[in-house]
């Protein structure tokens, strides 16, 4: 039996459905599911993603049976819609779409008013009663058509459409008229020989095999695979192509009955704020790209209401239904025919974090999901949105203009003028705002390094507006009052300001304002809906989550966002003070132990200072304060200035220091001399750090508080380095509790970031109380890849596809995963109560926490402003694989 690859929808009957966009794409699956709920939908096939992934698989050929099953398809399109594909009298028009399992918008090509040849157009023309419109029509076609199938650049184009203005003295391509129209047709026809070698395809079927084969290959172009780079978006996926009758806004009003034509872009939900109101826009007598590209300013959704109010009727009752049916907000797109409406997809519509956080409350409380459906609609990741500094409204800066509040949050940045500058400025560490009359799919890669976006041009539903929403970055559309000029790289404001490139730009996203220079910024706090949701995250999770903090202050901030306890304090950054430094190389530099024992009797106190600021922030919760890590030569001057300096300190020559210095260099110091190899060298170092520890503990037990100081030794590879150094460890807590006379919770525990503590996890386990996997080295050690050094070739990496994800920010599952489920197996074998947790960076990336979750560890760290975001990845990890 022949596989099925095209799946019909139109009519009252679809042969797909919504479940099916893995095999439809989103776009396919959601058509077939409106037709089989009753919407109106414009008749049509989608061919399934296999066709695509066999398309490359197969030196780019069809499958045998495509085309007939296509053929079969068109028939059925026709019996629904009236008209016959090629026919001369009632041609039947299609448009070619992509649409992937997961939304890309424009990242992939399509192709409109397919069918239309020299004798088609005579067709066309009678039906409208419109030859200016059928012509125009046709222009677009041809103009489509060559750019996205055969490559021809749509500014040749442009530029016969420019001439032709200039020769009739017009400056809108509105003021063409029909004979203007039929010469571009045939100027086009002459560029379109001229530059492929082939005439201009008259017949329909051929032009539709062009046409699909031309959105297959678009999934291999740059800005889509730049888009699922940025997005998580696997390249095996494929898209299907959808095809589907073409209905036409841009027709003008019937003649004998008046009804009007336009086309619209809407949202059943506010999708920047999550307000539950209609939120969208439209244009009379203008086809779909004409509202999102910005072109033509279009008006808001709810002046269609007094326009065209039985088409706004139905369009609010199809609002309602589609959320009903999907209990999800909706982003829509509609086409009225002279007074005929037409859906032409929905989708889960894109939004900001506040808005979706917002969309789940509130649908709990309308009764559309329940809890657990909730905290699954919120991207973790997404929550950055809301964890960032926004504008103090007390700032001092300078108004420059109002636009449109297309995505909320704060922006400050240098102002560059396209997508390459804002790559290249933001690669040398400058932030950037990029600023453009209006953006296209190709500025993507600009879009993501800028800190925000500020456009001249384009509505609420500008590709500007959608791509920053989705990036969760804040940016400015439609600010018409400024004036770009490409050439100066300059923007003049209302007022006369001019910003030139490099010069300090702020942009409000959630008011509109663009501000002269750095505004002042104050920090977020959770509240409101944001509240409520990681209520029911926590409520919900049993993986805990905790924080990397070196100070109280970031400790607070942890607290404040939900942390329930500190996963990793890192002493070594505490060294690096200026009031410290110089004590520290004393006692690196001492040549003895009683000259070393004196400089660290001088940290003693700095360090136990530390500790007491760190554990009474965090009273009630356990604090895991890793013992010194980096190797010493770290702390030391390396410029014969700064070795000079210390010299004369210390009363040295500076030969002596220097000598020092080059006999504590390695030629691999991340596999040297480091972690518990400085415990068991110099003991000293680690006493005096549990020394303070427990001091600091123990006099603010005296105060009444309750403290979990828990020890963590770095760095175990042998059994018997954490046997020796927890010896030492207990030793030196156990003098500080008795002489303090109080009673002290504690634990011992190490890192596990050496495979081999992985294969020997039972052994250690009987000597540890806990386990914390460093993720960050046992990624490091594991992949031989120095974190260092890495950038070099991960990049490439990624292109080739040798590695899914950079394995520093999204724990490689499938090698470094079997160590650490094989280290948690191991050591709960042997010790049932032993903790486990993660203190790697990858304790805040969503995907790694669910895989945390799923081999049983008991938290997560991460750094403090990631805690929510972890805290909800946690609680979607327990929805799908409870435990």
């Amino acid at each position: 039996m022949t596989q099925k690859y095209v799946y019909f929808f139109g009519g009252k009957k679809a042969e797909g459905k919504a479940e099916m966009r893995n095999l439809l794409g989103g776009k396919g699956a959601n058509l077939a599911e409106m037709v089989n709920i009753g919407i109106p939908v414009p008749a049509g096939f989608t061919i399934t993603t296999e066709v695509c992934i066999g398309y490359y698989d197969n030196n780019k050929q069809w499958p045998a049976g495509l085309e007939g099953q296509i053929k079969e398809a068109i028939g059925k399109v026709e019996a629904v819609m009236g008209s016959k594909f090629g026919d001369p009298k009632n041609p039947l028009l299609l448009s070619v779409r992509s649409g992937a399992r997961v939304s890309m918008p424009g990242m992939m090509d399509t192709v409109l008013n397919l069918g239309l040849n020299d004798t088609t157009i005579k067709g066309l023309t009678e039906i409208s009663g419109d030859e200016r419109f059928a012509y125009d029509s046709y222009r677009r076609f041809i103009q489509m058509y060559g750019d996205v199938v055969r490559g021809v650049d749509h500014d040749f184009f442009e530029e016969i459409i420019e001439a032709k203005k200039k020769e009739k003295g017009v400056e809108l391509d509105t003021e063409l008229d029909a004979n203007d129209w039929k010469d571009v047709v045939v100027k086009f026809k002459a560029l379109y020989k001229e530059k492929t070698g082939d005439d201009f395809p008259e017949d329909p079927f051929e032009q539709l095999k062009g046409s699909i084969n031309a959105v297959f290959e678009s999934w291999y172009n740059p800005r889509a695979i730049r888009y699922r780079e940025l997005n998580d978006i696997p390249h095996n996926w494929g898209t299907a192509v959808n095809v589907q009758t073409m209905v036409f806004g841009n027709m003008g009003v019937h003649p004998a009955t008046g009804k009007g034509s336009g086309t619209g872009v809407a949202f059943t939900r506010d999708p920047a704020t999550g307000e539950n109101v209609f939120y969208g826009e439209y244009l009379m007598n203008a086809q779909g790209e004409d509202v999102v590209a910005g072109i033509r300013t279009p008006l808001p959704i709810s002046s269609l209401e007094e326009e065209m109010p039985e088409i706004y009727e139905e369009l609010e009752a199809i609002r309602h239904k589609l959320e009903e049916h999907y209990r999800e907000m909706q982003d829509v797109e509609f086409t009225i025919q002279r007074g005929k409406l037409y859906m032409l997809q929905t989708r889960s519509g894109k939004r900001t974090a506040g808005a979706a956080v917002r969309i789940a409350v509130e649908m709990v409380k309308e009764g559309l999901i329940d809890k657990e459906t909730a905290i699954t609609r919120v991207d973790p990741a997404q929550l950055d949105q809301l964890l960032h500094p926004t504008i103090d409204p007390n700032t001092k800066a300078k108004v420059l203009g109002t636009g449109l509040p297309a995505s909320p949050g704060a922006a400050v940045g240098r102002v560059v003028y396209s997508a390459q500058d804002a790559e290249a400025w933001r690669a040398r560490g400058e932030h950037v705002v990029l600023v453009r009359t209006e953006t296209s799919p190709d500025d993507i890669g600009g879009m993501d390094a800028a800190q925000g976006i500020l456009t001249t041009r384009g509505g609420m539903t500008s590709h500007a507006a959608v791509v920053a929403r989705g990036m969760g970055k804040p940016c400015v559309a439609g600010l018409e009052s400024a004036q770009i000029r490409y050439q100066d790289k300059t923007i003049t404001f209302e007022d006369g300001t001019v910003a030139k490139e490099g010069d300090w730009l702020t942009l409000n996203g959630t008011t509109g304002e663009v501000l002269l220079d750095k505004a002042d910024l104050i920090e977020p706090e959770l509240t409101g809906d944001f509240a409520i949701i990681e209520e029911w995250a926590d409520s919900i999770r049993t993986l805990k989550i905790r924080t990397n903090a070196d100070t109280p202050h970031d400790a607070e901030v942890a607290r404040n966002f939900g942390a329930e306890g500190i996963g990793l304090c890192r002493t070594e950054h505490m060294f690096f003070a200026p009031d410290r430094i110089g004590v520290v190389q004393q006692m690196i530099l001492a040549d003895n132990v009683e000259t070393r024992k004196k400089a660290l009797a001088k940290l003693l106190p700095m360090q136990k200072g530390d500790f007491v600021g760190i554990l009474k922030a965090m009273q009630g919760l356990p604090v895991t304060i890793r013992l010194l890590d980096p190797p010493l030569h770290e702390f030391l001057p390396h410029t014969d200035k700064d070795i000079e300096a210390l010299a004369q300190a210390m009363g040295l020559s500076k030969k002596a220091v220097e000598e020092k210095v080059d006999s504590l260099r390695e030629m691999n110091p991340m596999l040297g001399h480091r972690g518990c190899r400085l415990g068991i060298t110099y003991p000293e170092i680690y006493d005096m750090q549990v020394q303070a520890v427990f001091e600091a503990a123990c006099e603010l037990v005296k105060q009444g508080l309750n403290v979990i100081p828990e020890v963590m030794i770095p760095l175990i590879g042998t059994v018997k380095e954490l046997e020796i150094l927890r010896k030492n460890a207990v030793k030196v807590a156990e003098d500080v509790i008795s002489k303090a006379g109080v009673k002290l919770e504690y634990h011992v525990g190490t890192m596990i970031e050496i495979p081999r503590a992985c294969l020997l996890a039972d052994k250690i386990a009987k000597v540890a109380d806990f386990f914390s996997f460093g993720t960050n080295d046992l990624t490091q050690m594991g992949f031989g890849y120095s974190r260092d050094d890495a950038g070099k070739f991960l990049a490439a990496y990624l292109k080739e596809g040798i590695l899914e994800k950079d394995p520093f920010q999204t724990l490689d599952q499938e090698g470094i995963g079997q160590l650490v489920e094989l280290g948690v197996d191991r050591g709960r074998k042997a010790k049932p109560e032993l903790g486990l947790g993660v203190c790697g960076e990858h304790g805040g990336d969503p995907a790694s926490v669910v895989f945390f979750h799923r081999v049983g560890l008991d938290y997560v760290s991460c750094s403090p402003y990631r805690v929510p975001i972890a805290r909800l990845a946690a609680a979607q990890a327990q929805v799908k694989f409870p435990r």
